[in-house]
């Protein structure tokens, strides 16, 4: 039969097919491989109704054959097959899809589906081969035929022979360029990696023959090639088991074997939904960080498939980026698939998934809290930070939905509380929630500013991630509780009249107090009489919303501007050390400006600030010593 010409609009979408739609080449297997499935469900689906065809399922399967020598790949199956009528519209029109008409009038009503939505899958090959023979002999017919193209050129039809019902793909695979290396499609190892990438779920079995060695019979050192063939996929999928016939061995395994991570999953969640849209999923949550978890290298997202078919390794979408830690995967049948089956649309059916999956980690989270704090802690450890960005970001969107997930260490519990078991056990009389920052607890612990809130019997939240104050400023308040920094101008707790000064105290150290600010001018706002101190001399304090460890984090930052919190200088008038200052501001005012340089000096460093001249400050020591 004369070569036939593709329609003009076919023509070009081949072009585009080749050249553009897919980005991966190694895709081809798994449109070849989802399209032999298909035609072997089509026999299935015949059967359910034509009581004369019975379907036993060990007769069918999926035999990918490389010929290295002769760069031929063979791939074939026991499916339906197709007619001389069915090879001219499902082959000779690019896009019209054997498969989606049969769809139609087959809707799956017991778990089978089938794959092919498009028609183009098939064209996929010639991306990787020079020429494509398709042998094939329809189910209940004798003869059979031969399609036969070279790409955009066009295509020949002719009769041929075939011993069995289904179809035989064979591809002359390409030369390998200065840029692409064909060879790969050619070498068993890397076929069967393809098969276990893609296509690892397909319902029957992709048969190989692989090659191997065993000893010689006879010989104990001597060794043999063998070649056995060997059925490459698992077929049936975990996520379509019944949960209650899985272990937690079987989960870890299926963690592993995915490579989703090296260390064990702390916790699981199998889904099964069959609502608004319906979609399988096994979600983990990893005992451990990511060397690339903190990196832009890192890149989120859950496996996809549909109806067992690998579609994104990655799809990002399914995943808000707070929760960008949790590993797995969604199968789902009700996808919009895009012309090349590799992205999706983005729909309805792919929203509705993703805020289910939110929800539903969100929940797990929550029970971890609850009932396995030990666990929880330790997931919290290795992406609490995560939490508490996602707080932060977009400019605390989802706060409502972290903020019950945060965990901080409690200054009376010594370990991490939440919010919630903070708020539930605060006193009447307690109008804020209390939290001090630093680099570590310890430090934290050693603060002059936690004095007053201490003596109170206030519980204090210790913040030492750099994360933390910027996600706790986000939330600003907790069931109607505001949050109060302890280096706060204003703590919110009432003096007792036996600690307040005087109106005549206050009258006599005022000058003072003036003279002192206006040595510091420009490096604090003003200097204050302190209501916080008991047993330091000096502190510093913030006015407004920039704390001092905010400024300290943002200092760190490139193009930070410079940005300074207004600090506030507190002196404790009850400490002898204020009364060397208060003879020194009498009688030698060089003693006092040394004084009041040593007491901003030593405020600062207790902050962990830095001091603008070292050696001078060394040098006023020295000066008080002698």
């Amino acid at each position: 039969m004369a070569k036939k010409q593709f329609k003009a609009e076919s023509k070009r979408l081949l072009e585009m097919m080749i050249n553009s739609i897919y980005t991966q080449k190694e895709i081809f297997l798994r449109e070849l491989i989802s399209n032999a499935s298909d035609a072997i469900d089509k026999i299935y689906y015949k059967a359910l109704s034509d009581d004369s065809l019975v379907f036993n399922k060990e007769d069918y399967y999926i035999k990918v054959t490389a010929d290295k020598a002769n760069r031929v790949l063979t791939i074939a199956d026991t499916g339906i097959g197709m007619s001389q009528e069915e090879l001219e519209n499902n082959l000779g029109v690019i896009a019209k899809s054997g498969s989606l008409a049969f769809k139609k009038d087959n809707e799956a009503k017991d778990g089978h589906n089938i794959i092919g939505q498009f028609g183009v899958g098939f064209y996929s090959a010639f991306m990787v081969a020079d020429e494509v023979t398709v042998t094939t002999r329809a189910l209940g017919s004798e003869e059979a035929y031969r399609w036969v193209s070279e790409g955009a050129d066009g295509y020949s039809i002719t009769t041929a022979e075939k011993e069995t019902v289904g179809t035989e793909i064979v591809l002359k695979i390409k030369e390998n360029t200065e840029d692409e290396q064909y060879d790969e499609f050619l070498e068993e190892y890397r076929l069967k990696a393809l098969v276990k990438k893609y296509s690892d779920f397909i319902r029957y079995p992709i048969k190989m023959d692989m090659k191997s060695q065993r000893p010689v019979e006879g010989s104990e050192d001597e060794l043999e090639d063998v070649v056995e063939e060997q059925t490459v996929n698992s077929m049936v999928p975990i996520w379509r088991r019944n949960k209650n016939e899985l272990t937690e061995e079987d989960y870890n395994a299926f963690y592993m074997d995915k490579r989703y991570g090296f260390d064990k999953p702390l916790k699981h969640v199998h889904i099964s939904a069959d609502g608004a849209v319906v979609y399988n999923a096994i979600l983990f949550i990893p005992e451990n960080t990511p060397f690339d978890y903190y990196t832009k290298e890192y890149e989120k997202g859950l496996e996809l498939y549909s109806n067992g078919v690998l579609i994104m390794e990655k799809c990002g979408d399914l995943l808000p980026d707070y929760f960008s830690f949790v590993k797995g995967m969604v199968d789902s049948e009700d996808l919009s698939l895009n012309i090349s089956r590799e992205l999706l649309q983005h729909d309805r059916q792919l929203k509705l998934i993703a805020k289910n999956i939110k929800n539903k980690i969100k929940s797990l989270l929550q029970g971890m809290m609850k009932d396995e704090r030990e666990q929880y802690e330790k997931f919290y450890g290795a992406f609490g930070r995560q939490l508490k960005f996602g707080v932060y970001n977009e400019y605390g969107m989802h706060k409502g939905d972290l903020q019950d997930l945060l965990l901080f260490t409690s200054s009376k519990e010594k370990k991490q509380v939440s919010l919630d078991e903070y708020v539930s056990r605060m006193p009447e009389d307690q109008k804020f929630i209390y939290y001090a920052t630093g680099s570590s607890v310890e430090r934290i612990e050693r603060l002059p500013q936690i004095e007053l809130v201490s003596d109170k019997g206030y519980e204090i939240l210790y913040l030492t991630d750099d994360i933390d104050e910027f996600a706790i400023k986000m939330i600003a308040n907790y069931k109607e509780k505001e949050f109060k920094s302890v280096s706060s101008g204003d703590l919110g707790i009432e003096e007792d009249e036996k600690d307040k000064p005087t109106e005549a105290e206050e009258n006599e150290n005022k000058e003072l107090l003036e003279g002192m600010g206006a040595l510091l001018e420009g490096k604090v706002k003003a200097v204050k009489a302190s209501k916080r101190l008991k047993s330091h001399p000096v502190c510093l304090s913030a006015e407004g919303e920039l704390s001092i460890e905010m400024e300290k984090i943002l200092a760190m930052m490139p193009d930070n501007n410079n940005v300074k919190a207004d600090k506030v200088l507190e002196i404790n008038v009850n400490h002898d050390v204020f009364q060397s200052l208060k003879a020194a501001f009498g009688s030698d005012k060089e003693k006092f400006n040394l004084y009041t340089q040593l007491l901003y000096n030593q405020a600062l460093l207790i902050e962990g600030l830095t001091i603008q001249d070292p050696v001078e400050f060394t040098n006023d020591i020295c000066k008080v010593m002698v």
